[in-house]
């Protein structure tokens, strides 16, 4: 069996934790999974680090790093080499905007919006 080239196999550990990390720390996932998961884990440290792509990158890193490295002594090196170009590749894309509501969409900003109505018919 052939050895993989090291540079092409960089390639597949960066790219693989790259495209985890970013479903986990981006995305919604198939069927709202991931989602759901980040809300049940809320804002506990497994919540906060699903928050956080370079961190979390640290930790989906170490999976393919194993596969990909031979040596002991280059799996830190490789690990942090991993998570680094994981890091790079998140940072080529498009940057994140955040969510611009008016505030006018507010009830609590709107004091002629009616939020219910009494038995007796009277506003609340």
């Amino acid at each position: 069996m052939n050895a993989i080239d090291p540079w092409f196999a960089l390639a597949l550990a960066a790219l693989g934790t790259w495209r985890v990390t970013h479903l986990l720390a981006e995305e919604d996932g198939p069927a709202d999974l991931i989602l759901k998961l980040r809300s049940k884990f809320g804002t506990s440290v497994l919540g906060t680090l699903m928050d956080c792509f370079q961190c979390l990158s640290l930790w989906i890193a170490i999976p393919f790093t194993f596969i990909v490295t031979g040596p002991a002594l280059a799996w830190v090196p490789a690990w942090l080499a991993v998570s680094g170009a994981a890091c790079l590749l998140e940072r080529l894309g498009p940057e994140r905007t955040a969510l611009q509501v008016e505030p006018s969409h507010f009830p609590e900003n709107n004091e002629h919006v009616v939020l219910r109505s009494r038995p007796d018919g009277t506003e609340s």
